[in-house]
């Protein structure tokens, strides 16, 4: 049996980001890919790009330095980014390989169930990202003549059978799908829950610059009013096409019809909460709460505020059913919850959320388990593109004292 002294879970900028700083630190370590080098990434759809803008790529020792810093980058860009990446911090990757059980080992560390056998580890460091556990509500009240699907399973259009399509989610990944199906002449729903909001520019700067300088993504789970808003929505956007504003005004205006969250089937009819209303009420106080950071933010930096008007009114009148033989297919795009319970079969390693109890990414129940690129794991950009590097180095040094 192999024995290794820190094995990482995940070859995707979080796995590798970590990867960087432990040879930076000279200690051994191996890094284990169920895929390829950014698998998670290759599984997107078809037309995924990034929300953020190419300038938050800033991984360690390997920031985004090509042409198009205001651009988004697509899928493939991105995976071959991190490919490039790999191979510029020679990460010591082994892909192909899935850990499917971490159990303790008898002489102490882990000992670690893989598609290539049994290998013991001192350490693990599991970057295996954000969500892995989706959510289908009131799945299985839908007859079997309606085509569920995952948005982890969507491709393209022609993914799903013709005929209408119901997205349940209004997150980011549900409103850029909900868009390319109306854009491709679908007949979209979209069942819509509490998202926040921003438009793409913002006194002439995308609304991320001003996110990042107002320091609302260096913000600690401390600073939320509950543990539970780790699950709210990210801010709905697009940097499709060049990058514009998707929200809920945007996509009804594109024709999409919006309705309350999805409550099942009953009978021949699809049923919706009368709360599309309150949804959207809650989007724009996001909006003005952000708004009011960035203007203060303005005026501390004496820079131009920015001009960010009241939000356009909204009737949030919809219906409560809809019929459904309208629809052929159910897009599930939102709900995602942590899933590292699948692999970790210490309960208390965990809040009841599932997300970790940790100090600096280390595990307070099971010494030497390790997390890196989990959302809020210290700040809101702790998953993203932009931080994860800032939480690989504060990892590493807890990995090279132990």
């Amino acid at each position: 049996m192999e024995h290794l002294r820190v094995t990482i879970i995940g070859a995707g900028q979080a796995g590798l980001s970590l990867s960087r700083e432990l040879t930076r630190r000279d200690v051994e370590h191996v890094v284990l890919e169920r895929g390829r080098t950014g698998q998670s990434w290759r599984d997107r759809w078809d037309s995924f790009c990034l929300v953020t803008p190419n300038w938050t790529v800033q991984l360690p020792d390997g920031a985004y330095d090509g042409p198009d810093p205001d651009g988004y980058l697509d899928r493939d860009e991105i995976v071959t980014f991190l490919e490039r990446y790999a191979d510029a911090i020679d990460a010591p990757v082994r892909e192909g390989v899935e850990v499917r059980s971490i159990d303790p080992s008898p002489d102490g560390g882990f000992t670690l169930g893989t598609s290539a056998g049994e290998v013991r580890t001192e350490r693990v460091a599991i970057a295996s990202g954000a969500y892995q556990h989706a959510i289908h509500p009131h799945a299985e009240t839908l007859p079997g003549s309606i085509t569920q699907m995952d948005v982890a399973d969507y491709r393209h259009p022609g993914s799903l059978p013709d005929g209408g399509v119901l997205v349940v989610g209004s997150g980011q990944s549900g409103l850029q799908i909900a868009e390319e199906l109306s854009r491709a002449g679908r007949d979209v729903a979209m069942a819509c829950g509490r998202a926040p909001w921003m438009p793409r520019r913002v006194g002439g700067r995308d609304f991320v610059w001003w996110l990042v300088h107002c320091g609302f993504l260096d913000q600690p789970v401390s600073a939320l009013p509950s543990p539970a808003d780790r699950l709210t929505a990210n801010v709905q956007n697009s940097g499709a096409r060049g990058g514009h504003d998707l929200n809920y005004r945007v996509l009804r205006d594109a024709g999409v019809e919006l309705v309350g969250r999805f409550l099942g089937a009953s009978g021949d009819e699809l049923r919706f909460a009368p709360d599309l209303g309150a949804s959207v009420a809650w989007g724009d106080e996001r909006y003005r709460m952000l708004a009011t950071l960035f203007r203060r933010h303005a005026a501390e930096q004496g820079i131009p505020a920015p001009d960010m008007p009241e939000p356009e009114p909204f009737d949030g009148q919809t219906a409560e059913s809809l019929p459904l033989d309208r629809f052929r297919s159910v897009l599930y795009a939102g709900g995602y919850r942590p899933g590292y319970r699948a692999l970790v079969p210490w309960a208390d390693a965990f809040d009841d959320l599932g997300f970790p109890i940790h100090v600096d990414g280390e595990s307070e129940a099971v010494p030497g388990l390790h997390f890196i690129g989990v959302h809020f794991l210290r700040t809101r950009k702790s998953s993203l593109l932009l931080g994860v590097g800032e939480d690989a180095a504060i990892v590493a040094d807890r990995i090279a004292a132990g």
